[in-house]
Parts: structure tokens; sequence; C-alpha cells
């Protein structure tokens, strides 16, 4: 039986990719319908989480199908003692897919390995964040018109951001250049460096983050510096705050230019940015819906054909 799971977006070619972005833009012309009735999606958060969650449930939602599942882990017998394994199978037994988010970097690979239903990557660890990713190319996409040879600045924590270490892996097959702007103890890791080297993908990286740094970026991609991969809270300290987006800093960068932030922010993109045309972050979140509600489906053995064919669109 073929593993509907995504894991990482790694395992996607291209024309995958381009697939599921197709799809994706079905369910914004409709996002209201049917097809999922009689399904049950699981959603299992074992870290916090608020725009993934409710994405997830607001795309299962508005398809049609059940949610079932948890927030927080210490009310459920994982508290007692419960392996992810016995979690896994016994939730199995109730939902036709699951949707898991871990603070174990490789939990996700390990419960598509052991459920008999698919297993949906909310993320793991600093690992992955392949939901995050189909949003974020379904944001570029739709604001570029192209994913092919853009200029991609990816800001602040590099190092801990699984956003960033699945965009960088889903682009590989788009030509891109990325550029890097971190602070030392915050850069891209070696791993991931040596796959773009492997890959063929051109990077550079920054320390400075100003106006002339950013001026030809295509995508500005914002992240927080997140206090809870930290063991060293002196650390953490020292460099939250060390790059701020200001709305000053926009005025030599390109027309075309968007910028993206997975969210939550905390102080990385000032307010005064809000305003901005070039702010796009909150819409990038609302495109988490049709994306999710595109990766269900997939993962579910619907097809683009069975979504064009739909019949139980709600007006």
């Amino acid at each position: 039986m073929e593993n509907r799971s995504l894991v990482t977006i790694a395992e996607h070619s291209k024309e995958k990719i381009m697939y599921l972005l197709e799809m994706a833009k079905l369910f914004e012309e409709h996002p209201n319908r049917k097809i999922l009735d009689g399904k049950v999606v699981a959603t299992l958060f074992f870290e916090p989480s608020t725009r993934t969650r409710l994405s997830f449930e607001t795309a299962a939602n508005r398809l049609g199908a059940r949610v079932i599942g948890f927030t927080d882990p210490k009310v459920t017998s994982s508290s007692k003692g419960e392996t992810l394994k016995d979690t896994i199978m016994m939730v199995s037994n109730y939902a036709d897919v699951i949707v898991m988010r871990h603070y174990l970097e490789g939990a996700a690979r390990y419960a598509s390995e052991v459920a008999p239903v698919p297993i949906l990557n909310a993320g793991d660890g600093a690992n992955q964040h392949p939901s995050q990713t189909m949003l974020d190319l379904y944001s570029i996409y739709k604001t570029q018109g192209t994913l092919e040879n853009l200029n991609i600045y990816l800001v602040g924590d590099l190092k801990y951001g699984r956003t960033v270490h699945s965009l960088l892996m889903a682009m590989r097959h788009f030509n891109p250049t990325f550029h890097f702007i971190a602070p030392e103890e915050l850069k891209m890791p070696e791993e991931y460096k040596a796959y773009c080297r492997a890959q063929g993908i051109r990077y550079e990286e920054h320390t400075e983050f100003n106006e002339n740094t950013i001026a030809e970026a295509d995508i500005l991609y914002m992240t927080r510096v997140q206090r809870e991969r930290f063991t060293d809270l002196m650390e953490y300290e020292r460099v939250k705050d060390v790059y701020i987006l200001k709305n000053s800093m926009l005025e030599k960068t390109r027309p075309n230019l968007r910028i993206l932030h997975p969210l939550p922010r905390v102080n990385e993109i000032a307010y005064d940015v809000d305003s901005n045309e070039k702010a796009y972050y909150f819409q990038q979140a609302h495109n988490g819906l049709f994306a999710r509600q595109a990766l269900i489906c997939d993962s579910l053995g619907i097809t683009i054909e069975d979504v064009r064919n739909d019949k139980t669109i709600i007006q």
C-alpha cells in the first residue's frame, strides 16, 4: 500500500509541488465543500501552535471532515508514559489521516513508518515544516507569478528555523539564489549549505542587515528567534533583537518585493511595516488554509481531477 504521508518536502518532485499548488488554487476559488464528508482528521500537537493547528482544522472543517485530537500532551496518556508508537497506533483506529507536530526531530518520520494511515508533518523540532513550505511556495507563486530564478533572502534564525530549512529544499527545483542573513550564532547549519552545494543552489552569507543588503530581494523571508530552541537564555538575549525590519529599509527595494514571515512575530518586523504594500505575511497565513486543504486531500488519495469535478461545493 502506498504511503501518502508528508514528512519532508524534499521527497516531492517539481511536478508534484506544482500539482499541489494548482490544487490549492482550486480550493482558494471554492474553499467550502463536502468532499471529505465522512472522513476524520486527527490533529496531535505535542508542541504549541496557533496558525498551523487552526488552519489544518479549518481546512478539514471547510471540506466537511470531522476533527479530533489534542493541543496539550499533558492531558493525554503520553503523560502516563505511553510511547509515541502506541499513541499513533491508537489514534489510527479513529482517524483517516493524522496531522502531527512534535518537539523531537525525526518524530514525523518514525510516525509515518508505524502508522497505518497517512501522517502530515506539522513540524518536528528544528527539522522540517513541509506544510508551511507549501503555503510559502503558494504565496511566492501568487505574488511573483513564478517560482523560477528568484532572489530569496532568509533573515534571522537560520539555525533552528525549520521553515527556512524546508523552503531551501523545496526551491531546489527552481534555480533560486539564496541570501542567508544571520548572526554567527544562528547561521545556516553546514548540512544545509552542503545540500545547496550538492544541488547546485547558489547562496551568499551576510551578517549585515540594512537597506543596501536587501535591495535586490524578490522575497524577504523574516524569521523569529525562537526562545524555545535555546538551552542558554543568555545566548537568546544576545541575539533576539539583532535584526529588525523597519519600513524605512524598504525604500530601495524592488517593486515586486514581498515580505514573508511564518509567524508569530515578536519584534523582528516593526509594526510600521504592516501598512506597506510589500508586507504579505498575513495574506501568507491565509494561504495556509488552501495549501493544507490540498495536502489533506492528496494524503487521502483525492486527485486534482476529483477536485475539479467535485459537485459538493457550497457557495
